[in-house]
Parts: structure tokens; C-alpha cells; sequence
């Protein structure tokens, strides 16, 4: 490299192109540039670097004057969010077509009623013959004629792009290879198989993530041949994903997403650390949204994520990105202030760009004089030479205030306070809810918004800390040059640990992969970065264990065993298993220059302007940062002036210029302390006029103290069921038991707590202490299904009992007639497991695990696995705690009886939402037969001058003698649901939408049973038809599938269980969705190779059931088909319904096709129909199709 030369550092973003320039002589320049401007000129960068070597179009660039080029590119981002790629065909398995587009089967937003899924960015597909096994072994050959008449099939329609996605492949890619040689000959530009794009187990994340390299691979090498046409020659390198570089022509579009955060990330690393700050958060505040990240001593990846609806599985650096950026929209909704989601985006742009835009988190900055309109660039207006608008600003602000009852500067102030505890919540995400303490950390803030909300957010995090570096507004262009060469190679493995030395030759050749691929593009090579990422037998939770040359299974197992106690406080006596091993070959480390400061005199303040902060103004000094000298302190609040942003340099905090020309915020705590406000002393009442800012600042912390609950759970629980799949919720609740906010995952649980609560409440209220907790899962007192154990602690503040938060696990197996406790033949509660009617489990902080003990033991059919049981009420216990915690915290900070009033004011506002819906809705009355000869009734009766309804179950079906039957808090729990899919708008589920609604429920009938009713098939099977009673009564959309067509199998050896997608139902303007869960739940299914994995099964067909949605003006979704061989004898269960009784269309739609299970015995073409429910042994070979219904279709065709 010659040392005469210019270097270039860019980050290509999607409005702004960032340069950091390196003169032949060493020095840095900066240069910001839009990236899309057409009049001027064809390409951002290219044009970046004709203005630094003063080369103006046609001339050809002098490249002889450059080094090197290394970008960052938001190309293929932007082709994925606009959805503007390659047109591509996906090429699978035969009965696979489907299976990427169904995906899990889970919905992204479960309030939704019109349900949609990302599309797939494939635009047709074909099935081939030929199949491995789960140990890659060939149990069918590939069919080369075949298999080539598909190919030119797809060829003469056009495409040249194909993704090839086979079974196994990533243990055997010998047909995907095959397949790809033969799509090569044939013409194919563009060939993507799942094996080379990631070389991991899980077919549907592999199979999506070739897709996705192949609709964007063209894009980007277009794009890449584009720059490198203007620069023959030069040695030019793109930023990979997980923070290495790359050469041009190995720049992948699978591996581009995340290209120029990732600059930003490693910017921030390596500027932190030439400081002497080892552990760092990362703050990279723009436009639109906020990227948080977390570093201590390892850059942190992801292996799977999800951006713009799809997921890739190959290593990302963890970034988590939140819908909070300087324009994001303020706004109110029934009194509540919020900020957010929705952006300003650059047009129109916030309201003081003179475009019309709406008020936004920059207008509040303008308005508080946190940004001086003088010192802003003049670029808005129509002739782009006009400031900030701050008029119109201050217009909007009173208009919003007059509404809300407030002064524009405490709204803005107010609006500032909610984006900045949705930023901190971002962060706590990747931090503490992982167990950091970051009471030591060090945060790194940039991008063109961070050094106006950095002290906040940090004061917010109790980070005492912020560093700003002198190219803060352009780190991630920055961060390009900092950057190593790497190669990062992955592989799946699927071995146990004790097998390590076994894996010998294939890690070495894996290493020597890595090296001479790194050395095939020119760098040199200096070390190997080796992680072996270990899972316990059966668990998908992945820990990272570095590997070291002279360590051995029992040093890695060691490690792991430290790092999971560590992580989720706890070691099981399990297997642990190699899941996969990464290589990485880097290339030699370049190290962050001191731009060490001029030696200047104290630099005086250039002006004296007015910020607000704390409800008044306040005079605040300007200064300009390239004007102060080394070590000068400054004490807040000020204003702090870059080329690229403004410092807000808040209150209580005093910043100083280092040795290497960073600026560091430091937290002045014994001023801090001098000026604490005094403490709360809560005298907010529940007369008290409301603030809409504390209105959402509460919904926040509420919500967010939920979250943190089920963070607890997932992290320390053991089963699967909680781990893994998520089947739990978390909430807390008012001294009444009264639902105030919800971590939900499984609709189902969604307001039937509460029931579970005021039950402990009633029974033991006089004689609860601190440190109490109480288990219950009787369906009589507010339980749903006995797996389902809630678990309850009191919240004492000052020795009296105020609040209750309250975990609810679905627990693996709590006895009953068959393992995992879902019998479809129970007639009496005993038969479907313990009954837990408030068993106190910890009494004032001390565990009765002998009351335990006893509990599970000692009934009819026990617990099959009670130390799993305890462990998972230890989870459930420790997230109690965590929602303890938090309240106490919370009422320390503002007042016990602050935040009971906003608990209140909390309801108050749902409430207001729902009687603003009952004025839309009509009358109704509705009854749905099913397939047990029962049936659900229920009559709508709304008072709209009162607000009020009547919602009225009578008529529906005596207590049945099967396990149909549905507890109370079900139809609670069914009903809240409704009403909340109802609001179109994202308000918190609480207690508050039940308010204006009587709920009648008579007792004895399948929706109000008394005991010894079975219930198991009543949670999961009528709840849903309850649903969808409701929406037929309101006459706003058609049924879905109505169903969760549980199948559970197993033998002594294994046991599994899954509910199965269908159609959803169709409404007045949209479409029912196909193959994706409804309603009632969102579980996941087991990717198909890990289902292969670990039960003797195959998958034979995992498709969409076509033309099963009922017809209409719009049409009902479609089911989906599940046909499974079994490879050893097992014990087969079915609980389901709409077998006989069709999802019902509306208003002359349609009704959806009646969904039907089959046994296809081995050998025979005959296949037999079951009944709805069914017990059954399936010998080795022999098949279960599963055809689940469709949804109902809306309106005539």
C-alpha cells in the first residue's frame, strides 16, 4: 500500500453517504453527502471521493492516488425493505414448496385481525424427488430428468435466480450441489443453496436465508461492479455483517444487511478502547430509529435474525434497533401521550423542515433549545437555503398542548422523557436482562441524534459515562477503516462434547478454510479466533465457549457450565452437545489514532442561550468542541457544537476533553446529590387531574417491568415448553387483583390471571406477608388447564401489601393419564394431572419444598418429572421477584400512591378506548354448534349513551361429560382478546377493557364448569370458539379454523406435542391468511430437521391445504397439511375440532373446508378418517395426515 496515498472510508447509508478520508499525509478529513441525488450526480461515494481529489465528471478518477476503498452499503437493505430484488424461484423438497412460506406458523402481531405474515421474496417454486435422512444419509436419489424439466421450466419464465433449499442438506449437500451444477449448465446467474449460504441445522432458517441471498446478490454485485468501474484497479472492500471486511467480489447479499451499523459498532469498540473503556454500550441515535449494542471484550453475534419480515441464519453483530429516533411522531391518544412508533422519516420530515410534517422528537429538542436553529444548517424550505422553522413548531406544540391540557414546553419536555425510557428500554434488553451490571460501563454515543439524548439515557441506565469521539457523526464511515479483514466460517456439528476429539480433522480443515480463503483476497493473515457454541441435550439455547488449543471436553464443559449458572442461574445433569463451531480468520488489527487536541487556551463561551429542562428555563453556554482545550472541564447545562451535531450537556453532568481528543460526560455525582429533587411523597390521588406524560411514561414502566418478569422466566426456567417456546406470561396487578399490564406470548393466558389472583386475594389476604408466594392451576378458582401453574406474590412497600405480580408457566408434565398431561379421552380432573388449589410454595422468603413435594406427588396420577417441576417454579419464583423489585424501585422513586393512582389512570384510559369502540359496534347474537353436539351462545347487548355492555353466554351448553369444558377465566380471557383486536391502536391490555362489560356466565355450563369437569381440550380447543362466537355475534369477520389441532405422541422414550396452523377468517376488506396460528395462541412448531433429529419421525408433506378457505368477496385463509411417518411405534393423540361443523362464513361468504385427520398404514394407498379426537398406536412406517380447516370467506363473490 503505497503510504502516498488516499484512503476512503465510507458509510453508503440510506439518506446520508458518510466519508472519512486519509490524505497521503496522514491526515482525516470528513465529508457528508445525500446519497441519492440523480441531478447531481450517479453515485454517492464515487462523487465523495472526486471531491476530496478534486476530479469533477467525465475525467476518470486518478486511481492511481488511492490505497483502498472499504464501505459499508445499505444497498441491499434497502432492496429488502423496498422489496425491489431479484425476481427468484425456490427449488425443495417434494411436499416442501409450502414450508418456507408457513415458516413456524406463528403470527407477528397477535392483535391483528387482519393476520399477515411476511410474503415470501421468492416468486415460484418446485418440488424435486430425491431425499437424505437426519443422520444425511440418501434415503431417496435425486431425479435428474425431472429435476431438470422443473429447472427449465423456471427458466423459460424467466428467472435467472434460484435459491436451492434440500432436507439435511447441512449435514449432506452432495443433492444441492448436484442440483446447482445442473441449474449452472442449463443458465441459471444466479445459484444460492442452502448448504453454502449457512451451513447450520434448521431447514426453514437455512432455506429462507438462501432465498434471501439470492433476491439480493444480483442487486449488490450490480451495485458493486458500478463502483468498481469508476476504480480499476483499487483495492476495494465491503463491510460483511458480523464486522469484518471483505474483498468486492465476495461480497454476498445474505452477508450485506447489517454492512454499515456494523461499521459503526467496531468504530465504537476501538475509539472506546484507545480511551482505556473495555466494557461499552453502543448509542447510534438517527433519524428514524435507534441501534443499541453491547461489548465486553467479544464483538457479540447473532446466528439468527429477522429484518424487514426475513430471517437469515448466518452471524450478524447483535444489533437492536428500536423505533425511536429524532423523527419519530408525537402524539396523543385518549389523553396519553406518545412518541412513536411512526416516523417523520426525511419527507416530510419533522414539522421544522418546512414540508408539513408533524411534530416530532427533533421539533421538541428546536422548541426546548437543546438545537439552536442558527446553528443549524440552512437547508429547508423550497429552495433548500432556509432554518429550522421554529414558528410552526411552537404553533403545533400549543395546539397539541390546548388538547392535552398542558404548556407546549412541558409536552415537548414530556415527549422527550417517553423517547428516552424507550431507548433505555432498548438497552436493558441486550444488557441487564442478560445479566450485565452496567453500573461500570462506559456508553459510546454517535450518530446525528445520540449527543443530544446521550446523559439521559445514560442517567435513565445509571451509566455515569458517555464518549463522544470527534468524528462521533460519521463513526460508522469511521469504523471501515478500523476494521480487520475476516472470513467466518460455520458449521453445524450435532455431536456430543465427549466426541470433540473426533471433530479434529474437520476443524482443522475448517481453520485451513478460513486462512486460505482470507489469503485468497490479499490480506495477510494473523490469527484464528475459534468458538465452539455448546447446547444441553435437547435445548436450542446456544452458549459460546472459546476454544483454546490445549483444553480439553472437560475444560469446555466447565466453561459452559460457568457460563450457563452465570446466565440463567442454574447447571443441569445433562449432555452437552457440540451444536456447531465457527472459525474466523482475521487479518492484521489497525488500531484508532489519538486525534490529540491543539494546544488551545480555555475556550470561552460564544453565546448565552435558554434550554428548558425540569419545567423552566435556564441559561445555558454555547461552545463550540473544536475550540477546547485539553482537559478544559465544562459543567452543564450546555450546549456542546460539532460539524456533524449538537452535545446536550445536561444538569448534574460535566464534560472534559482527553488526551486523545475524545469528549467524555461524566455524571457529577456529588452535585447530583446536592440537587436531588426532594423525595416523592406520593400525593397523587385518584382525584388528581392526569398527565398525559405520566400517562405514558407509566404504561412504559408497567409494561417494561412485565417484560423484564418474562426475561427472568425464559432466562432461569428449564423445560422447553418455557425456555424455548415461550409458552408463559408475566404481569402485574393493583391491590384488587385488577390486571394493569401484561408480558403477553400465549393469548390464552391473556386476563385469565387475574382470576387466579383475586382467588389467593379472597382466601388469604388477612394473612399474607412479605416474601409469600402462592402456585394454583384449579380451573374452579381461575385456573385454565392444569399444565398452566400460576404462581402469585404479594408486593409489600412499607409493610402494608399494595400491589401482586404473578408468572404463569406451562409446565412439561403435571401427571394425568398421559405424558405432558393432555389425555383426549379425561372425564374427571384427576385424569389430566395435579390439582394446585393456593398451595403456599414459599412462605415469608422460604422455599416449602416439601409442601411441594407432596403437592405433585401425592395425586392420583402424579408429576412424571418433579425436579424439572421445581425448577421451573424456582423460574417462575425468581421472576416474581424480579416484578417485586421493580415496583418497589418504582414506588421508592415517585410515591406509592403516585403509582397507584397511575395504575388506575391506567385502566381509566383502556376503559375510555373500549367505550369509544362499543359507540362502533351493534347488537348481536350468535350460537356455534362444534363438532361435540354442544354449542356456544352468546348475545351482545350495547348501551352506547352509557358506554356500557352486556355480553351474555346463556344458552350455551350444559357441563359436559368430556374435557370440553372451559374455565370462567378462559371465557375472560376470550373476551378481553376481542375487545382488544377491536382497538386498532397500540394501547396496553389491562383490566380496563372489561370495566364498561357486564360478562354473564352461567354457572354449570361447559363455560363455567364446577368440579370434577375435565378441562384439558376446554383451553386450548373451546376458547377458540368462543372467539370466534364473539366476532360472529359483532358480524366483523368470518371464522378461522377455530382449533389448535393439538397432536401429542409418544412412547416410554419420547414425548412431543404441537398445535397446528389453519386458516384465518376473512373480513370487510381483507383476506383470511394461510397456514398461521389464530387467536387464542401463537406457539411455534419444531423446525422439520430438528423435528427429524430428535424423534424417530419423517415429515413426509408440510404444504398449504389450497382452495380450504371459504370463497367470498374476500376469501377465507387457507389450512395447511402435516403428514408424518412414524419410524417406531408410538401412541398417538388428537385434540381438535371443525372436523364435522365448517368455519363459518359471513355476511354470504363462504364457510372455510372442515379440517380431517387420516392413518395411512404402511404399504396401503387407503387412507382412514379419524374422528376429531382420537387415541391411537401407529406402527413403524405407518402415517398421520393431519388437514387442518380452512378459514370462512366475507361477503358474496
Amino acid at each position: 500500500m503505497g503510504v502516498k496515498q488516499w484512503q476512503f472510508w465510507i458509510d453508503r447509508g440510506g439518506t446520508f453517504t458518510d466519508i472519512v478520508a486519509q490524505a497521503p499525509d496522514g491526515k482525516l478529513y470528513t465529508h457528508k453527502l445525500l446519497s441519492e441525488n440523480p441531478e447531481r450526480y450517479q453515485d454517492a461515494a464515487i462523487a465523495g471521493i472526486r471531491h476530496f481529489l478534486q476530479v469533477a465528471e467525465p475525467a476518470p478518477i486518478p486511481v492511481e492516488q488511492i490505497a483502498c476503498v472499504k464501505m459499508g452499503t445499505t444497498v441491499a437493505t434497502n432492496a429488502l425493505l423496498e422489496r425491489k430484488g431479484e425476481a427468484v424461484a425456490l427449488v425443495t423438497n417434494q411436499g416442501f414448496a409450502d414450508a418456507l412460506k408457513i415458516g413456524y406458523q406463528n403470527r407477528p402481531d397477535i392483535f391483528a385481525l387482519e393476520v399477515r405474515t411476511a410474503a415470501p421474496l421468492y416468486q415460484k417454486s418446485i418440488e424435486i424427488p430425491g431425499r437424505m435422512d437426519a443422520d444425511g444419509n440418501e434415503i431417496e436419489a435425486l431425479d435428474e430428468a425431472a429435476t431438470k424439466d422443473g429447472l427449465r421450466t423456471l427458466k423459460q419464465a424467466g428467472y435467472q435466480a434460484i435459491a436451492i433449499t434440500l432436507l439435511h442438506s447441512y449435514l449432506n449437500p452432495q443433492h444441492e450441489k448436484q442440483v446447482a451444477q445442473w441449474a449452472q449448465e442449463i443458465g441459471f446467474t444466479q445459484i444460492s443453496t442452502s448448504a453454502d449460504t449457512s451451513a447450520l441445522i434448521k431447514y426453514i432458517a437455512r432455506g429462507r436465508t438462501a432465498v434471501v441471498d439470492a433476491y439480493l446478490s444480483p442487486i449488490l454485485h450490480r451495485y458493486v461492479r458500478q463502483v468498481a468501474g469508476q476504480l480499476p484497479g483499487v483495492d476495494l472492500q465491503f463491510m460483511q455483517s458480523h464486522g469484518g471486511l471483505c474483498q468486492a467480489e465476495r461480497f454476498q447479499g445474505k452477508d450485506a444487511i447489517l454492512s454499515g451499523p456494523a461499521g459503526g459498532i467496531v468504530g465504537a469498540v476501538k475509539t472506546a478502547q484507545m480511551a482505556g473503556f473495555d466494557e461499552i454500550i453502543g448509542f447510534d441515535m438517527g433519524g428514524t430509529s435507534t441501534d443499541v449494542s453491547h461489548y465486553a471484550g467479544e464483538l457479540q453475534r447473532n446466528f439468527e435474525t429477522e429484518v424487514a419480515g426475513a430471517q437469515m441464519r448466518v452471524p450478524m453483530l447483535d444489533i437492536h434497533t428500536v423505533a425511536a429516533g429524532g423523527g419519530s411522531i408525537i402524539h396523543a391518544h385518549h389523553g396519553e401521550l406518545r412518541v412513536g412508533p411512526e416516523s417523520a422519516g426525511a419527507n416530510p420530515g419533522p414539522a421544522a423542515y418546512r414540508r408539513g410534517g408533524p411534530l416530532s422528537v427533533t421539533d421538541a429538542n428546536l422548541l426546548l433549545g437543546r438545537i439552536q436553529s442558527q446553528h443549524f444548517p440552512a437547508v429547508f424550505g423550497a429552495d433548500g437555503t432556509q432554518p429550522l422553522d421554529r414558528e410552526i413548531v411552537e404553533q403545533k406544540f400549543s395546539a397539541l398542548g390546548q388538547a392535552l391540557n398542558m404548556t407546549p414546553e412541558s409536552l415537548a419536555e414530556g415527549a422527550l422523557l417517553i423517547a428516552v425510557e424507550t431507548m433505555a428500554n432498548a438497552v436493558q434488553t441486550i444488557s441487564t436482562q442478560r445479566g450485565y451490571d452496567l453500573k461500570d460501563y462506559t456508553m459510546v454515543s454517535f450518530g446525528g441524534a445520540g449527543g443530544q439524548h446521550a446523559c439521559a439515557v445514560a442517567d435513565k441506565l445509571g451509566i455515569a459515562q458517555v464518549l463522544l469521539h470527534p468524528y462521533s457523526g460519521v463513526l460508522s464511515a469511521y469504523g471501515m477503516g478500523l476494521a480487520q479483514n475476516s472470513v467466518l466460517i460455520t458449521r453445524s456439528h450435532q455431536q456430543p462434547l465427549e466426541h470433540l476429539k473426533e471433530l479434529h480433522n474437520n476443524l482443522e480443515s475448517q481453520r485451513a478454510e478460513a486462512r486460505k480463503a482470507l489469503e485468497q483476497q490479499g490480506a495477510q493473515f494473523a490469527e484464528d479466533k475459534i468458538t465452539l457454541h455448546l447446547n444441553y441435550q435437547g435445548s436450542d439455547t446456544t452458549l459460546d465457549v472459546h476454544w483454546q488449543e490445549e483444553s480439553g471436553a472437560n475444560d469446555y464443559r466447565c466453561a459452559f457450565e460457568i457460563q450457563h449458572q452465570r446466565q440463567f442461574g442454574f447447571r443441569l445433569d445433562a449432555d452437552i452437545h457440540i451444536h456447531s463451531i465457527s472459525v474466523e480468520a482475521l487479518s492484521t488489527a489497525h488500531q484508532a489514532r489519538k486525534l490529540a487536541p491543539a494546544d488551545k487556551a480555555v475556550a470561552e463561551a460564544e453565546e448565552q442561550v435558554q434550554t428548558y429542562h425540569d419545567g423552566q428555563w435556564h441559561d445555558t453556554l454555547v461552545f463550540q468542541r473544536d475550540q477546547l482545550a485539553l482537559h478544559q472541564i465544562l459543567q452543564g447545562p450546555a450546549l456542546i457544537l460539532e460539524s456533524t451535531g449538537t452535545i446536550y450537556l445536561q444538569q448534574g453532568w460535566q464534560a472534559k476533553l482527553l488526551q486523545d481528543g475524545q469528549l467524555l460526560l461524566e455524571k457529577n455525582l456529588q452535585q447530583d446529590a446536592a440537587q436531588a429533587p426532594a423525595q416523592d411523597t406520593g400525593s397523587t390521588d385518584l382525584n388528581a387531574k392526569i398527565d398525559p406524560v405520566k400517562l405514558g411514561l407509566y404504561n412504559h414502566r408497567f409494561m417494561a417491568i412485565a417484560e423484564q418478569m418474562g426475561a427472568v422466566l425464559a432466562k432461569t426456567a428449564h423445560s422447553v415448553n418455557i425456555k424455548e417456546r415461550l409458552d408463559f406470561s408475566c404481569a402485574l396487578f393493583d391491590r384488587y387483583g385488577q390486571l394493569i399490564a401484561n408480558a403477553p406470548h400465549v393469548p390464552v393466558h391473556l386476563g385469565s390471571m387475574g382470576e387466579s389472583v383475586k382467588t389467593v386475594i379472597q382466601r388469604h389476604a388477612e394473612q399474607l406477608q412479605e416474601g409469600d408466594c402462592y402456585a394454583l392451576n384449579n380451573p374452579y378458582a381461575g385456573g385454565t388447564h392444569l399444565p398452566d401453574i400460576t404462581l402469585i406474590s404479594p408486593v409489600f412497600i412499607d409493610g402494608a401489601c399494595q400491589f401482586y405480580v404473578a408468572s404463569r408457566g406451562h409446565h412439561a408434565d403435571v401427571g394425568g393419564l398421559t405424558p405432558g398431561s393432555m389425555p383426549a379421552d379425561s372425564r374427571h380432573i384427576e385424569e389430566e394431572g395435579v390439582l394446585l388449589d393456593c398451595v403456599q410454595v414459599v412462605k415469608a422468603g422460604e422455599l416449602q419444598s416439601r409442601i411441594i413435594h407432596d403437592a405433585f406427588s401425592q395425586a392420583r396420577y402424579p408429576a412424571r418429572n418433579l425436579t424439572q417441576n421445581l425448577h421451573d417454579l424456582q423460574a417462575q419464583i425468581a421472576a416474581n421477584q424480579t416484578g417485586i423489585s421493580g415496583l418497589q424501585k418504582l414506588c421508592a422513586k415517585t410515591g406509592v400512591s403516585e403509582v397507584s393512582a397511575y395504575m388506575a389512570f391506567v385502566l381509566q384510559h383502556s376503559e375510555q378506548a373500549v367505550k369509544a369502540l362499543l359507540a362502533q359496534l351493534n347488537n348481536g347474537h350468535f350460537c356455534y354448534n362444534t363438532d361435540q353436539q354442544t354449542q356456544i351462545c352468546v348475545r351482545i347487548d350495547i348501551n352506547r349513551s352509557a358506554g356500557k355492555a352486556r355480553i351474555d353466554f346463556t344458552g350455551t351448553s350444559a357441563q359436559q361429560n368430556n374435557n370440553f369444558n372451559a374455565p370462567y377465566a378462559i371465557t375472560r380471557a376470550a373476551t378481553l382478546y376481542v375487545l382488544r383486536t377491536l382497538i386498532d391502536q397500540p394501547i396496553a391490555l389491562n383490566d380496563g377493557f372489561l370495566q364498561p362489560i357486564e360478562l354473564v356466565v352461567p354457572e354449570n355450563s361447559m363455560l363455567n364448569p364446577s368440579y370434577p369437569a375435565a378441562v384439558v381440550a376446554g383451553n386450548v380447543e373451546t376458547s377458540q370458539v368462543v372467539t370466534d362466537a364473539l366476532y360472529g355475534a359483532l358480524k366483523v369477520q368470518a371464522a378461522s379454523q377455530g382449533t389448535m389441532n393439538n397432536l401429542t405422541f409418544g412412547d416410554e422414550t419420547w414425548q412431543y406435542y404441537e398445535t397446528l396452523c389453519g386458516g384465518t377468517g376473512a373480513g370487510k376488506s381483507y383476506n383470511g391468511e394461510d397456514a398461521v396460528h389464530s387467536h387464542m395462541t401463537n406457539s411455534r412448531l419444531t423446525d422439520p430437521e430438528i423435528f427429524e433429529l430428535r424423534y424417530p419421525v419423517r415429515l413426509k408433506r408440510f404444504a398449504i391445504r389450497h382452495n380450504s378457505g371459504g370463497e367470498g368477496r374476500f376469501h377465507g385463509g387457507n389450512g395447511c397439511e402435516r403428514h408424518i411417518e412414524f419410524l417406531k411405534p408410538m401412541t398417538v393423540s388428537v385434540l381438535s375440532n371443525h372436523r364435522t361443523v365448517a368455519p363459518y362464513g359471513m355476511d354470504g361468504g363462504a364457510p372455510g373446508k372442515t379440517g380431517q385427520q387420516g392413518y395411512l398404514a404402511q404399504e396401503s394407498d387407503h387412507v382412514e378418517w379419524l374422528q376429531s379426537t382420537f387415541t391411537q398406536t401407529f406402527k413403524s412406517g405407518d402415517q398421520l395426515w393431519m388437514h387442518t380447516p380452512g378459514g370462512g370467506g366475507y361477503g358474496k363473490k
